[in-house]
């Protein structure tokens, strides 16, 4: 079976990898597409310390091929989109309807995949760059054949957090004010996600100013080129010429410490920032602590705030309404042999999203 594993401090496309049956409440699926994440290069960089041998991949839909005892949702030849957040349904967090608050959901790796008897473990719950992969029954969600599993890929990640930061966590309101930091993968999810909210202005702001096309079409109404290694403050100015009252919300896409100042700057009174970037973990940022005064907030992010079997659902309705934009999303397809190729791609922000295929 073909495999992206991480071993030492390369990542590489197998040929040799071996899963176990499903066991009581899993699912086998089938994977026939998954996306290159940002988040599956930080841990090959050691930005998220993960540990290793490991099977990687986290953003993926397929077929079912299986289930194990209980599983009544999903039978096989199911088309399922696969969630990172393997929730118990049982803690307290559970029962307040916050499955990405669940303590069986944050860093809990197992071990489905064996490679030549030597177990590896899987990623995010989840390990997508693989031909089969083993999830738990709650983090299959069925979606229309209507969907092209390339596209429905895509909503197990990059839009229940892009989008799900703007409806579940911000809550943005229709005509408020949002600038996002950061026009990548999840960045246009929020910006999709500020549209569908009716949020204006919608201010994208990115040093690649060969993204604005892409931004404006998921919906920025304005876009701002912040130039690499510019002062913060030129962005910071450029953004308050079209907001000089400040943002309401706004969103740090990228995990840069110096976004995170600029996000809080750019507030206005009542403001709050939502941070989705993920920075090395012992990485600190620094802000005005009297900028806050104003009953301005920052606030953290957890994939999107999701629920994600009522969100991957919404979301493939939203898609099949004309509303959502996923297709777009996909700059390139790339088999799975090609992984190297589709990684350099997205680390040098050539592609919204790579997508790998089986």
């Amino acid at each position: 079976m073909r495999g992206v594993v991480l071993e030492g401090a390369r990542a590489r496309c197998v040929d040799d990898l071996e899963i176990r049956p499903p066991g009581p409440g899993e699912v086998l699926v089938g994977i026939r597409a998954a996306g290159l994440c940002h988040s599956d290069l930080s841990v090959i960089d050691g930005t998220i310390p993960f540990p290793r041998p490991v099977v990687l991949g986290h953003e993926g839909a397929g077929v079912v091929e299986a289930v194990g005892d209980g599983v009544v949702h999903v039978v096989p030849g199911d088309h399922v989109a696969l969630s990172t957040i393997a929730n118990c349904g049982a803690c307290p967090q559970c029962a307040r309807g916050r499955p990405t608050m669940c303590p069986r959901a944050v860093g809990r790796p197992e071990q489905p995949f064996t490679r030549r008897g030597e177990p590896l473990y899987n990623f995010a719950a989840n390990s997508a760059f693989a031909e089969r992969t083993l999830v738990k029954a709650v983090q299959a969600t069925p979606v229309p054949r209507s969907v092209p599993l390339t596209s429905a890929a895509l909503i197990g990640c990059a839009v229940l957090t892009g989008v799900g930061a703007v409806l579940n966590r911000a809550r943005v309101g229709q005509g408020e004010s949002v600038v996002v930091l950061g026009a990548g993968g999840v960045g246009l999810n929020v910006l999709q996600g500020a549209r569908i909210a009716g949020a204006a202005p919608v201010v994208a702001v990115d040093a690649n100013p060969g993204r604005e096309a892409l931004a404006r079409q998921f919906g920025a109404t304005h876009f701002v080129t912040a130039a690499p290694g510019g002062s913060g403050a030129d962005t910071v100015a450029a953004v308050t010429e079209i907001l000089p009252e400040g943002a309401e919300h706004t969103f740090e896409c990228v995990g840069s410490t110096a976004l995170v100042r600029q996000a809080v700057d750019l507030l206005g009174r009542r403001g709050q920032a939502v941070l989705l970037g993920m920075p090395p973990s012992g990485a600190e940022a620094v802000f005005l602590p009297a900028a806050l005064f104003l009953d301005k907030s920052i606030l953290g992010c957890r994939y999107g705030s999701s629920r994600p079997s009522r969100d991957i659902a919404l979301y493939a309705d939203l898609y099949r309404q004309g509303r959502l934009l996923l297709d777009e999303l996909v700059t390139r397809t790339y088999p799975v042999e090609e992984f190297e190729a589709a990684a350099d791609d997205a680390h040098h922000g050539r592609v919204a999203r790579a997508v790998l295929t089986f």
